[in-house]
């Protein structure tokens, strides 16, 4: 029963993006829905994102020192892990993790309050495909942000890492410097970007399509957005094993 319901909702999935990507009606009415989605799905997004990148580096610069490094290991351990926890991982995959319950939410539950308002029915009858009119705009913008969000992470990790060494007196500045520079790889941090490409992808349309397919009340509205939620989570971090694999 479980396997007959995924697949039809998978279909349904399908379906919903065949649609959703059909040449826009009006190109000049998409492009500002583009861009009030970028507003309100990425910039919106950039406090939040800086304030958590800045406290988890610092974090995870302290951890490294206190709890990693020994007397064996050089002194510049800790700022060289950072990077590389920050580059690799934090910035792409668990950064999105925490856009999935910020954004995933608020576009199920937009998308959800049309739905049940028919807001979405009365685009039909006037003859407008609602999907590419209302999910397209969500689902490039999203994409076209994220590699900004993911920047703007890494940035923000360094610099709670660069906090510790100043005002905590964990490590020195010069030994963080020569670990944040130590063996630098580019393609660490092109590996987040691509990365988040695909996740950002995910958490807007599985996010939109809980929401453009709400049937019922008020109440049906909180739980596409919490499914919205989960099941974008859960995608991420299936697909994060095979992206990493693919991209190492």
């Amino acid at each position: 029963m479980y396997i007959i319901k995924f697949l039809q909702s998978f279909g349904e999935y399908l379906l919903l993006m065949g649609r959703s990507f059909q040449k826009p009606e009006r190109f000049k009415m998409f492009l500002r829905k583009y861009y009030q989605e970028v507003m309100a799905l990425g910039v919106n997004s950039i406090g939040i994102v800086l304030l958590i990148s800045l406290f988890i580096g610092a974090v995870i610069c302290i951890q490294m020192k206190l709890n990693i490094q020994s007397a064996w290991m050089p002194t510049w351990v800790s700022g060289y892990t950072t990077r590389e926890i920050m580059l690799l991982e934090f910035s792409s995959a668990i950064m999105c993790l925490i856009l999935a319950g910020k954004v995933g939410s608020n576009i199920a539950s937009e998308l959800g309050t049309m739905r049940v308002t028919q807001q979405i029915d009365a685009l039909e009858i006037m003859g407008v495909n609602s999907a590419s009119y209302l999910i397209l705009p969500k689902i490039t913008a999203l994409v076209s942000i994220i590699p900004v969000l993911v920047t703007f992470s890494v940035a923000a990790g360094i610099a709670g890492a660069y906090c510790t060494a100043y005002f905590a007196d964990i490590i020195t500045p010069s030994d963080l410097t020569l670990g944040l520079q130590h063996q630098f790889t580019q393609w660490f941090f092109w590996m987040g970007v691509i990365k988040s490409l695909f996740f950002a992808f995910i958490i807007a349309s599985v996010s939109s399509y809980y929401g453009y397919t709400v049937r019922g009340g008020s109440i049906e509205v909180g739980k596409a957005s919490t499914n919205a939620v989960v099941s974008s989570s859960v995608l991420i971090l299936f697909s994060d094993i095979f992206l990493t694999k693919m991209l190492s």
